[in-house]
């Protein structure tokens, strides 16, 4: 059953909430993950597709003819409309769009790309057809972002999972200081180790030694990549989770190849972790008070960072969102890429990650993530990072 699991008298009053007559949802090819992830699996689709929720009265599902197998009779929980010309196309829609102010995913001025989903075209021909369009923002973070209590459950464990694994091969890294380690290799173990715990990822974990873990997105490649060296910084961002589609856990955890830590590493470390801690402490003391708001968790850290003299080499947002994306859908915790001033609700999941990163030298990023479960906000995993690892 498409929509399974949507509320859909929660949709209709944050409809009338938010002063709209519907959310008109576009995808083509699947360019918008927010309908599939409301709608659920379709397959692939090759046309044009709208549905709309309105405020009032069933949806309505506009379809092209050849792919209808998805909204067979009592598969879709509304009225389909099935097109092939242009002219049809243009026709149905202008049933459902007309005289309608209608949520679609779009951010003005590209403000939030996560949001801005609908090509300028299909906006241009919503309006022309007598709709008015404006963003789906909120009707995006608490419908197609917030986690249920499955994904909340299965997160937990791929946390716990993860923090184990990141400790088990730190520790082992950081006694290989000149044995030849590359990164490649303790990439592998890494690999290796999440497929053990039943776990799945869509791309590998990230290895940097030294210099490398100064580029944010660095990736090893095999025979290029550095061996470990005695008293090298160790970079080691993970994530993973129960099945591709749900909800994973993503994590950074840092080590040191020498029992002495140089007072600069050791400083660096304690500014990234309290800049962490600032932006948590922050979601904790807001969530259910008052109004909390993307770019809030991000100001608490950059002002950390930015107060030890580090801003210039902080060069990333705080925190991604995290739904059945990776980085997903719903509010970030940015203020630098973006502001993103979209307010965080119940069952909203994100990263908390700030770094410092120093060209040519080094670079520390600690990472946990956070959720406004049913109980309050929690941090996962349970027992975050507090000191690096070293032998």
């Amino acid at each position: 059953m498409l929509f399974a699991g949507l509320d859909f008298a929660r949709v209709r009053a944050t409809l009338v909430e938010q002063g709209l007559d519907g959310w008109l949802l576009f995808d083509f090819r699947g360019i918008n993950p927010i309908l599939s992830r409301l709608l659920g699996d379709i397959g692939f689709s090759s046309r044009r597709l709208f549905v709309l929720i309105p405020r009032q009265g069933e949806p309505t599902a506009l379809v092209h003819k050849i792919e209808l197998g998805a909204f067979a009779p009592g598969q879709f929980p509304g009225k389909v409309v099935g097109y092939a010309r242009w002219e049809e196309l243009h026709a149905g829609l202008g049933d459902m769009v007309k005289g309608m102010k209608l949520a679609m995913e779009i951010s003005p001025d590209d403000a939030v790309p996560y949001l801005d989903r609908v090509p300028l075209g299909v906006v241009e021909l919503v309006r022309r057809l007598g709709g008015t369009v404006t963003g789906s923002a909120a009707l995006v973070t608490r419908f197609a972002s917030a986690w249920n209590a499955a994904e909340l459950a299965g997160h937990i464990q791929a946390a716990e999972a993860l923090a184990e694994i990141a400790n088990e091969a730190l520790r082992f890294a950081v006694t290989q200081g000149g044995s030849g380690l590359t990164e490649s290799q303790l990439q592998r173990r890494v690999v290796d180790a999440i497929h053990a715990r039943g776990l799945v990822f869509d791309h590998p974990p990230i290895v940097g030694f030294g210099p490398n873990a100064a580029n944010p997105h660095y990736e090893p490649v095999p025979g290029k990549d550095l061996a470990l060296a005695k008293d090298q910084v160790v970079l080691l961002d993970l994530w993973g989770g129960p099945r591709l589609g749900t909800v994973f856990a993503d994590q950074t955890w840092m080590g040191f190849s020498g029992r002495q830590v140089p007072a600069k590493v050791a400083e660096v470390w304690r500014v990234v972790r309290d800049a962490r801690d600032a932006a948590i402490a922050v979601v904790k003391r807001k969530a259910g008070k008052e109004p909390l708001y993307g770019y809030e968790g991000d100001e608490a850290a950059r002002g950390v960072i930015s107060g030890a003299g580090y801003g210039q080499y902080f060069v990333h947002r705080t925190g991604h969102s995290i739904d059945r994306d990776l980085h997903g859908s719903g509010p970030h915790l940015d203020n630098y890429e973006t502001h993103d001033d979209r307010e965080i609700l119940p069952g909203a999941g994100f990263s908390v990650e700030p770094g410092i990163y120093l060209p040519g030298e080094f670079g520390v990023r600690s990472e946990v993530n956070m959720v406004w479960a049913p109980s309050g906000p929690m941090v996962t995993p349970n027992v975050p990072q507090v000191e690096l690892v070293v032998p």
